[in-house]
């Protein structure tokens, strides 16, 4: 297409002008539509954002008082009450406050009653579908692309429960998440990895362990520290959940 067959295309379609192709026509104008423009679309603007964090139910309320006024936190409740969902956005409000250095995730990998068998990968890749309920709530508050170089970074490690021991996690805002599914070695082992500038928020529900009866240590360990002034139990209750009215209505009756 030779330039004047081209500059005619343009002028059929509506993108040029013809009358500024005149030959007196000492400037010309850029075109008005589909041309270079100095700002950037808002297509490539990243989108992510944080939502205002504010409580549904006096109870979530009471958790995010003591995760504020408290360096260890204890949230007890039933399914739905918000306590994973709360303990990880007040992890990622500290980390983006500059208030602690990194993120430790922690859940025990116990499956629910099914093995789902071998998985292949590195450490990561195996502990993924266990933690997939923590990097949910990372996603609602930060975007994927965010957490994933959050993670290249280090700024949010996932920690596996039996890698624990020996840690001490300083300056570092720590959620246990399934704490129903940890024995009460396992739970006195992460409870004393706190360190120094350190939050740490333990989620469970006492009533819906996977381990055989007797051997989740959740409701003892919480009933003890009830009596240290300096550590908040939360429990939360059936009013507290978000979730579809149903899942109230279950709990209240299974």
């Amino acid at each position: 297409m030779t330039k004047r067959s081209a500059i005619k295309h343009q002028v059929r379609e509506g993108v040029l002008d013809s009358r500024e192709f005149l030959q007196d026509a000492k400037v010309r104008r850029l075109p008005p539509r589909n041309g270079w423009s100095p700002y950037p679309s808002n297509d490539e603007r990243d989108q992510g954002y944080l939502k205002t964090l504010k409580p549904k139910s006096d109870g979530q309320a009471e958790l995010m008082d003591a995760v504020d006024a408290h360096n260890l936190v204890l949230a007890l409740g039933p399914a739905g009450t918000g306590k994973t969902y709360l303990a990880v956005a007040k992890a990622v409000e500290a980390l983006e406050a500059g208030k602690v250095g990194r993120i430790v995730l922690s859940r025990p990998a116990v499956e629910a009653g099914e093995s789902i068998g071998f998985l292949p990968g590195d450490m990561e890749d195996k502990l993924a579908p266990y933690l997939r309920p923590l990097y949910d709530a990372l996603s609602d508050r930060l975007s994927m692309k965010r957490v994933k170089a959050l993670m290249a970074e280090g700024l949010i490690e996932i920690a596996p429960i039996g890698y624990m021991r020996g840690r001490t996690l300083n300056n570092a805002f720590i959620v246990v998440d399934e704490a129903q599914n940890c024995t009460y070695v396992q739970l006195k082992m992460l409870l004393t990895r706190l360190g120094w500038h350190s939050t740490m928020v333990v989620t469970g529900d006492p009533q819906q362990s996977d381990l055989l009866p007797g051997v989740s240590g959740l409701s003892d360990i919480a009933e003890r520290l009830e009596a240290v002034p300096e550590i908040a139990v939360v429990r939360l209750a059936e009013r507290d959940i978000v979730r579809h009215p149903l899942v109230a209505s279950m709990i209240g009756v299974l």
